[in-house]
């Protein structure tokens, strides 16, 4: 089934984060005050955008985005995703959005003077730097206490980067990945972690597999997910660890060795090094709260 989780930048500022793994589609309605402009990021898959009861319909495509914004009248969101998709909403106030361009107002098209009181929708194509700062929010990694601080910088860094329109392709943070083939080859480096969660590929063999030199694969991999692909399979593992101890389907012995771990007191330290408790104590405070 799919999944959104809400995160609350400021009182007027806000991402949703969409997930759909599941094979049927994901249907979402969330009330979307009036005055708000909405940016609507697609990263995986299809997605579909209803209006006025189902009498209009817009496609969100994979890297492409949308903004929404009507001062008129109220826009719910009324979102229907495929089977395997990925969507990354950012909804924040005019007012916020005002404050951020100030005196570079006419520089936006819709906070021009003509265009102040207008509706507007606008898609537009994602760039390769506004894909990885989208990756980055969706593999976020670090430690939750400073999740809403990342977010904020990251929400912050995506709008100046939609906006950014002429932004200068050697001025990339990481020039090799402007190359659209580096990008599917590292993602295609993720994805074979990840089916071979519990018998991952060496890294020199995983290079070789998608056809980049190593140090390409790792630095790409960095800027892509925020990690090195080792420290992202190991956040993924115990993510995994965590669901299945959640199902009850499995004990403790069970689940390590889905993961890959053959001893369980390599299981028990490792998941106690992520969730800074045992997989034995985190089944009984779960069971606790059922």
């Amino acid at each position: 089934m799919g999944s959104q989780e809400v995160i609350t930048i400021e009182n007027d500022f806000t991402l949703i984060r969409f997930q759909n793994d599941s094979d049927e589609s994901y249907h979402v309605e969330r009330h979307i005050n009036q005055g708000l402009i909405q940016f609507h990021f697609g990263m995986k898959g299809k997605a579909k955008f209803v209006f006025n009861q189902g009498s209009y319909a817009l496609d969100l495509n994979e890297e492409k985005s949308y903004l929404f914004y009507n001062p008129q009248k109220e826009l719910p969101l009324n979102l229907e995703l495929a089977p395997n998709s990925w969507v990354i909403s950012v909804i924040v106030s005019i007012q916020k959005f005002h404050s951020l361009f100030s005196s570079e107002s006419d520089y936006i098209p819709f906070l021009s003077e003509e265009n102040n009181d207008k509706k507007y929708y606008k898609e537009d194509n994602i760039s390769p730097s506004m894909a990885i700062v989208l990756s980055q929010m969706f593999h976020y990694n670090l430690n939750p206490s400073i999740k809403n601080l990342y977010y904020k910088g990251k929400g912050y860094e995506l709008l100046s980067l939609y906006f950014n329109r002429n932004e200068d392709p050697n001025a990339e943070q990481c020039p090799f990945l402007i190359d659209e083939d580096n990008v599917l080859k590292i993602k295609k480096a993720k994805e074979i972690i990840i089916a071979n969660v519990a018998e991952p590929p060496g890294l020199q063999e995983l290079a070789d597999e998608i056809g980049l030199n190593l140090k390409k694969l790792k630095m790409g991999f960095k800027q892509i997910y925020g990690d090195t692909v080792y420290g992202f399979l190991f956040d993924y593992k115990m993510d995994y660890a965590r669901k299945l101890l959640d199902s009850g389907s499995y004990n403790v012995n069970e689940v390590g060795l889905k993961i890959g771990y053959s001893t369980g007191s390599h299981f028990i330290s490792a998941f106690k090094k992520k969730f800074a408790t045992t997989p034995k104590k985190y089944l009984m405070n779960l069971n606790q709260n059922i």
